[in-house]
């Protein structure tokens, strides 16, 4: 088996949904249930991949699995796990937004990528860790919607931020400004005010639906939709083995057919011809 993790950078807000509530937010994105960190569910990035892969019939049920109507029936070579958040864009006076994250996600991150660099800095209340070049912090202090953080530079927040522009922003030459900019805006919250902004900060669509007449909102037609904003840097564990149908592929050869037939971008979660949910992909260490 081989981990072959995928970093994800939403480019359009992405809505990846639970269906219809009861709660203040009709259609809400998908949330952990323990810390309620936002997440895409490994069975949709799974069928997004194999939607949008370019490859030949044969190859794609090798690697994700036969289709359940054929008699001849075998799972596929890869484990897709759930999303998870590493980088959530936060409004900032100054920089224009920030990418914040916190320790708990940080451990994860470095659980699942080993070469990721270490955080073991503590950081409670309205405390917060930033680069040494920071733009989002002016004078120790850093002000994320309406609230305020005091702000200490740290070594290993430079590390982290080189790490992320190097192995999880996308590559394209298009992407060195995002590049430069976690390095100058990440900034790492605690976990209790990371947890607030993921749950209060995300964006919030009210939506219509018009009669085709009278161009009037239609009898219950009403609804608002829950997002991830754009700039949000997730990953997902995804392992890859060797294959189950009889053609002797290797883990090795199923991590390099992931890396060669997946499009750097493609589009993920609901509401595609709105133009919701376009992703970049990046392989750790690819």
């Amino acid at each position: 088996m081989k981990s072959v993790p995928l970093f994800i950078y939403t480019e359009t807000s992405l809505h990846a949904g639970v269906g219809s509530t009861v709660s203040a937010i009709d259609l809400p994105i998908q949330r952990e249930r323990t810390t309620q960190f936002p997440i895409v569910q490994g069975s949709g990035i799974k069928g997004a991949l194999r939607s949008q892969a370019t490859a030949n019939d044969d190859d794609l049920e090798a690697v994700f699995g036969a289709d359940t109507k054929k008699e001849d029936k075998f799972a596929g070579a890869v484990s897709v796990g759930d999303a998870r958040i590493v980088l959530f864009p936060v409004r900032s006076l100054n920089g224009v937004f920030a990418y914040t994250t916190c320790p708990a996600v940080l451990a994860r991150v470095r659980r699942d990528v080993p070469s990721f660099p270490a955080f073991n800095a503590v950081v409670t209340g309205e405390n917060a860790l930033v680069t040494s070049s920071s733009a989002v912090a002016v004078g120790g202090r850093a002000v994320l919607e309406e609230f305020s953080f005091t702000c200490t530079a740290d070594k290993s927040v430079d590390a982290i931020a080189k790490w992320l522009a190097d192995n999880a922003f996308p590559k394209a030459p298009e992407y060195e400004y995002w590049r430069t900019k976690v390095q100058n805006s990440l900034i790492v919250l605690s976990d209790e005010s990371f947890r607030d902004f993921v749950q209060n900060s995300t964006e919030i669509v009210t939506r219509v639906r018009l009669e085709r007449d009278t161009k009037t909102v239609a009898q219950g037609a009403l609804w608002t939709q829950e997002a991830l904003p754009s700039d949000c840097l997730l990953l997902s564990a995804i392992f890859a083995r060797s294959t189950r149908n009889g053609s002797n592929g290797t883990a090795d050869q199923v991590a390099t057919w992931l890396r060669e037939s997946i499009p750097s971008r493609i589009q993920l979660g609901g509401d595609e011809t709105t133009g919701s949910g376009m992703v970049a992909l990046r392989w750790a260490g690819a």
